[in-house]
């Protein structure tokens, strides 16, 4: 069987919990799409001292293999910011980009999370979920993740800088699919947040609209 799980999102909104949850609950693949700008990013930013190289990014990408994202350094706020942006280069995201549809169309359905899986790398994902949350919110939970304890306001800051970046580039800004089920975690938990995101897959599991 072959069923694609489309999860996007901004950052710290929920997306990868809800998106591992669906993997385990339907036995499905799941595939963390961010990793692999993390993986790109971070190692840009070590090549080149410290400043990312367009053109070595894309190289970087067309050598992508899935041990790029055993790195131990990918949760970092250094790689989130460099993620976004490598992924906002053209030659990086058309390079990964069949590396994501392989693993989407993979036997035994996939879930993918994202910032463009339903708009971009799946289209016709045969479900599909956008995940989102207040900006203070979700500053307040990727703080209570970063190492050190880091001031709220330069978190937010860094969220809102990263939020720009991802809805206003070029090439596959983070929009919400027409056909996605929008999931505000603001006041949800993520039990309850889990469980629609559950009913809704199955429905589509079922032939439902």
């Amino acid at each position: 069987m072959k069923f694609t799980i489309a999860v996007d999102g901004p950052a710290a909104a929920g997306k990868g919990t809800i998106a591992k949850a669906l993997a385990a609950h339907f036995g499905f693949a799941h595939l963390d799409t961010g990793l692999l700008y993390r993986a790109v990013g971070v190692q840009a930013l070590h090549d080149g001292r410290g400043v990312i190289d367009t053109a070595w990014a894309g190289e970087l990408a067309r050598r992508f293999t899935e041990a790029d994202m055993q790195r131990t350094d990918l949760r970092t706020a250094r790689a989130g910011q460099a993620a976004s942006k490598v992924a906002a280069l053209p030659e990086v995201r058309s390079a990964l980009l069949e590396f994501q549809k392989r693993f989407a169309r993979r036997e035994g359905g996939a879930v993918l999370d994202g910032r463009d899986i339903g708009t971009v790398i799946c289209p016709a994902a045969e479900a599909k979920l956008f995940v989102t949350a207040a900006d203070t919110v979700r500053a307040e939970r990727r703080r209570a993740e970063l190492p050190g304890s880091p001031e709220l306001a330069t978190v937010l800051a860094d969220l809102r800088a990263r939020d720009a970046r991802d809805a206003e580039r070029d090439v596959a800004p983070m929009v919400a699919a027409e056909d996605a089920l929008l999931l505000d975690t603001t006041d949800l938990s993520i039990n309850a947040a889990v469980a629609q995101a559950i009913a809704h897959v199955q429905e589509r599991l079922q032939g439902g609209g």
